[in-house]
């Protein structure tokens, strides 16, 4: 038991070790400068105003934005974007409401609610957004869903 305990000491010792060893060698998309160097400048995208949707290229997509969502509350007890994609106001909203699959959980029971794992809508739907790449990107959508 000992000697497991010290192999186990001894291995995640060496792995901290050459971890660090190698996160030296690491570098980031905004260069050498630290997190803090430039924070007072935001540099805010140009977000497109209301639009139609982009096409989404590849399967089970989730649709983008296609307008601001800037100062949307969306914690445990609201959700802006239910204020216009819920089933109850969609067509007075005149917005596309939210799928029947963000009403059933992990084990595909379906909910006469929305999921909690669905709830923050953010985690998967992003605006939109004229913006060029961060890096060269040569991504081919399918063509068989186009």
């Amino acid at each position: 038991m000992k000697k497991t305990l010290m192999l186990i000491s001894m291995a995640l010792g060496l792995t901290a070790i050459f971890g660090s060893a190698m996160a030296e060698h690491v570098t980031s998309l905004r260069g050498t400068n630290d997190l803090d160097i430039g924070s007072n400048s935001v540099v805010i995208r140009h977000v497109q105003q209301d639009q139609e949707p982009i096409t989404r290229d590849y399967v089970q997509q989730p649709p983008l934005v296609p307008h601001k969502i800037e100062g949307y509350r969306i914690n445990l007890k609201f959700n802006k974007c239910l204020s216009c994609h819920s089933w109850k106001n969609y067509k007075k909203a005149r917005a596309t409401k939210i799928s029947q699959t963000h009403f059933a959980d992990r084990d595909e029971n379906v909910l006469a609610n929305v999921s909690a794992r669905r709830y923050f809508c953010t985690q998967c739907h992003v605006p939109q957004m004229d913006a060029t790449p961060l890096i060269e990107n040569e991504f081919q959508p399918v063509q068989a869903i186009r």
